[in-house]
Parts: structure tokens; C-alpha cells; sequence
């Protein structure tokens, strides 16, 4: 949903000596914030399953059924408010981010947590770090400011990427419904010309069969019977050799289409898992301070792609838990530095529609005479990118 119009804050911000010390009263909770921050922190700190957890809790008849949207905007209206509702609202988020407000809780004035906030946002460690700012006794109002924007911008940046995948995937399954109904169609043509072929079939038997027995037998008196049964075996065996060419030009267009599906299946399942291993990055609050599971500190090198979406690709992969190390595959980025960058990286990517030969082809071989592994990506989105990485964390925690 869109986010709000510009924050106004209601806490003014901290001057004089008394900013080097932490306030007396305790962190705010979420009815304490401005209204306008209410639709950021549900969107971004708890996910979809929280909300309907929350909600059955709350005996709300649909909780399991309401659209995601209807149950981001009962939060939001519960967060404004210091009834039961926004009361469990509240303890949701200190118990789902209990980490990241322990750890923003050794700050003493608004300079140190904003530092803490930097180290999270570089990290990609987005949702805890976020409520744990917004209800700090010690964040100031420019600080607010400035958290809240960078939140919504990567809400844009996010919310971008995923509709062009989801886009693609609604292409694909159109397109595969169309072609499952051309198949459905040659099969049945296809049923139809092989009745009719052994139709024919049956008819050229008895035609041949008669011809022998006049051969054996010929009648004397019907001479003009015998020539117009040599005729009309002679134009089924034509009619035949025609329908027989005609099914397997059937048969040769039923491949190719068959093959065709198949490829178009892959793809939607291709996308479908990207996007599955997206939502999950994005869904899932990390839950600790150290590196994720899934990369547990490795480095990554990703050449090419373009370059408005290298910063989510280095959030992404700082989520799972490892770094990024990035080159434009020699557009502005000298080629010399690839050589240094692939001994610095456990393993390198590259999206194979987003990179030059020449660039794919130098990763390639520098990763094989440095026995390291190389990944080509089927797109340059960050759904494959999140596939990639996701797969190749399954693959780290199965050894």
C-alpha cells in the first residue's frame, strides 16, 4: 500500500548538554508514536503471518481469511490506539525484535543510535533496527526524519523489483494457458485424422482383397468394373500417402509445441521459486545480531547486472548473512580490477541477460583457474539473485 504523506514528528529534538544523557522515562510504545510512522512499522516490522496470529488472538472471525491488505489496515488503525489490540500490537514488536532492542538499548544519546542504525542498515538487518529507533527514549525527531526515509525509499525499491517478477510470471502462465489449448487442439485433430487414416486403411484392404479375387476370378462380362476398382484403389492409396504426410506433419508441430510448454513450464516454475526465495528474504526479520545461516560470512562477486539495483543486491545478500562485492563487467569499472575481486570472493554471479560476453567469459575463467565457483543468473532481478543465494545457503547447511 502507499506509504503515508511526509512524517510530522511529534517529539522535538534533544539540544544542550542534556542530549549526552539518556532520557528517564522508557522506550515509547507504538501508540506513543506519531500516527503517521503507524502504517511504516506494521508494513515493515512484522509480516503477514504476525498480523493474522495476532488477530485470531483477538477472536476476529476472519483472521485466517481477510486479504493481506484489510489486515495491514486493522493494525494500523490498533496501532493508534492504547486498547487491548494495540497493547498485544506492541508486545509483538519488542518480542519479534527483542535482539535489536537489546542491542540499541547500550545507547546513551541520539548520535549512538544512529550509529547502531547505519550498522543495521548496511547489514540489511532493516525491520528489528527500525522499531528499535523509532521507540529508543534517546531518538530525536531529525533522526526519525531521517530512518523513515530511508525506509520508504527501499519500500519503493523492494515493491519495484517484485511486481516486474510477478508481472513476468502472470506473462508466462497467459502464455501457457494459450499454448495448453493449441495442444489441446492438435490432439484432437490429431485423433481425428488417425480415425480417418485407419478408416482408409480398412477401405485399401478390402479394395486390395477385391482386386485379387477378380485377378483370380475375372469376370468376363465386366471388364469397365475392373477399371473403375483399379481407379478407386489407385486414388485411396493417393488419398493415404496424403493423410499419412499431413499426421506427420501433425506430429513434427505437437513436438515443437510440447517442447515449447516444457520450456515455458520451467521458466514459471523458475519464477515462481525466485520469487518464493524473495518474499522470504523480505518476510523473515533476522533474528540475531551475527551473520545469517545461509551464507554464514562468505563473500560474493556479482558482475554486470544494472546498476540502480546493486545496493538491494548488497542489502539482500548483507540479510543472508555475506558480503558483496560488485563490477559493471567493464562499462565504467576498469576489467583490470576483476582478477583482484575474484580472489576476493568465495564465488562469483552474473546475470547472463545483463553482462557481455567478454565480461561473462572473463568471470569464467578467472573462477576455474582460482577453483572457485561461478553461477550464472537467469535474469538480472533480484528474485533470481535471491534463488541463487538461497539455494546455495541450503546446499552450505547440508554439509
Amino acid at each position: 500500500m502507499p506509504m503515508p504523506a511526509p512524517v510530522v514528528i511529534p517529539r522535538p529534538p534533544a539540544t544542550g548538554p542534556d542530549d549526552l544523557l539518556l532520557p528517564a522515562k522508557g522506550r515509547d510504545r507504538i501508540w506513543e508514536l506519531s500516527p503517521n510512522l503507524h502504517c511504516s512499522v506494521v508494513g515493515t516490522c512484522l509480516s503477514t503471518g504476525d498480523l493474522r496470529q495476532l488477530f485470531a488472538k483477538l477472536n476476529d472471525a476472519d483472521a485466517r481469511t481477510a486479504s493481506d491488505h484489510v489486515l495491514h489496515g486493522r493494525a494500523v488503525r490498533a496501532a493508534g490506539q492504547k486498547e487491548i489490540a494495540g497493547k498485544l500490537l506492541n508486545k509483538l514488536l519488542d518480542k519479534r525484535h527483542e535482539t535489536a532492542i537489546k542491542r540499541f538499548a547500550k545507547a546513551r544519546n541520539a548520535a549512538e543510535v544512529r550509529a547502531l542504525w547505519l550498522e543495521a542498515l548496511e547489514r540489511g538487518d532493516i525491520p528489528g533496527a527500525y522499531w528499535a529507533v523509532l521507540s529508543h527514549p534517546a531518538t530525536d525527531g531529525p533522526l526519525v526524519q531521517e530512518v523513515y526515509g530511508e525506509v520508504h525509499m527501499l519500500s519503493h525499491l523492494v515493491g519495484m523489483s517484485n511486481r516486474a517478477d510477478i508481472a513476468r510470471l502472470r506473462h508466462l502462465e497467459q502464455e501457457l494457458g494459450i499454448r495448453e489449448e493449441t495442444l489441446a487442439r492438435q490432439d484432437e485433430r490429431l485423433l481425428q485424422i488417425g480415425l480417418e487414416r485407419d478408416a482408409l486403411a480398412r477401405r485399401v484392404a478390402e479394395l486390395e482383397q477385391a482386386a485379387r479375387r477378380q485377378a483370380v476370378a475375372p469376370a468376363p462380362t465386366a471388364p469397365a468394373e475392373d477399371e473403375a476398382l483399379r481407379r478407386r484403389l489407385a486414388d485411396e492409396q493417393a488419398r493415404s500417402a496424403l493423410l499419412a504426410e499431413r499426421l506427420a506433419a501433425q506430429d513434427e508441430a505437437i513436438a515443437r509445441l510440447t517442447e515449447r510448454t516444457e520450456q515455458a513450464e520451467d521458466r514459471a516454475a523458475a519464477l515462481q521459486d525466485e520469487i518464493a526465495a524473495l518474499e522470504a528474504a523480505l518476510d523473515e526479520p533476522a533474528e540475531a545480531s551475527g551473520p545469517a545461516p545461509e551464507l554464514r560470512g562468505r563473500t560474493l562477486l556479482y558482475v554486470g547486472g544494472r546498476p540502480r539495483q546493486i545496493e538491494q543486491l548488497r542489502a539482500l545478500t548483507a540479510r543472508f548473512g555475506g558480503v558483496l562485492l560488485s563490477h559493471d563487467g567493464g562499462v565504467e569499472d576498469n576489467p583490470t580490477m576483476l582478477p583482484g575481486l575474484v580472489s576476493q570472493a568465495d564465488v562469483a554471479f552474473f546475470p547472463v541477460d545483463c553482462v557481455s560476453h567478454h565480461a561473462a567469459g572473463q568471470v569464467k575463467r578467472l573462477c576455474r583457474e582460482a577453483e572457485k565457483p561461478f553461477v550464472p543468473l537467469r535474469t538480472s532481478s533480484l528474485a533470481s539473485f535471491a534463488a541463487a543465494v538461497g539455494t546455495m545457503g541450503r546446499a552450505a547447511a547440508a554439509e
